[in-house]
């Protein structure tokens, strides 16, 4: 069986470095860090399984088993309006990491991905007659 391309140029230690700078930001952020805070205890562990995720992602390795749509609609205080400020930071950080057109391609893809999880929170979380709340 032949193996897929990658979906862009960007090799494993720039999932890497993207992903420790990301986290780096996110730990000092005053509204996401205090929720990563909450359930990320071993930020080396959680660092390896989305460099994992990425990797799958990107470079269609299959080091990465779990279920992105479920840990976020299961942890309690993620709301979907953290997705946009979740989805600036790592802009930022690929724009710092990457060329141009490497970090283009990459955001394309995380933005397409961050779209299919507020979607699966704002579908748990629901007001009055099933009235989505964004917030």
């Amino acid at each position: 069986m032949t193996a897929l391309p990658p979906r862009f140029d960007v090799t494993r230690d720039e999932i890497e470095r993207v992903v420790k700078s990301f986290y780096e930001l996110v730990r000092q952020h005053p509204g996401l860090g205090p929720v990563f805070a909450a359930h990320v205890t071993d930020w080396p562990a959680h660092e390896r399984k989305i460099v994992a995720f990425w990797a799958n992602s990107i470079l269609h390795e299959r080091g990465y088993d779990g279920n992105p749509v479920q840990v976020h609609r299961d942890a309690g205080n993620v709301r979907p309006g953290m997705f946009d400020p979740w989805l600036a930071l790592f802009d930022l950080t690929l724009r710092e990491e990457l060329r141009p057109e490497q970090a283009e391609a990459w955001s394309a893809l995380a933005h397409k991905i961050g779209r299919s999880l507020r979607a699966a929170v704002v579908e748990k979380i629901q007001g009055p007659g099933g009235v989505p709340i964004l917030r």
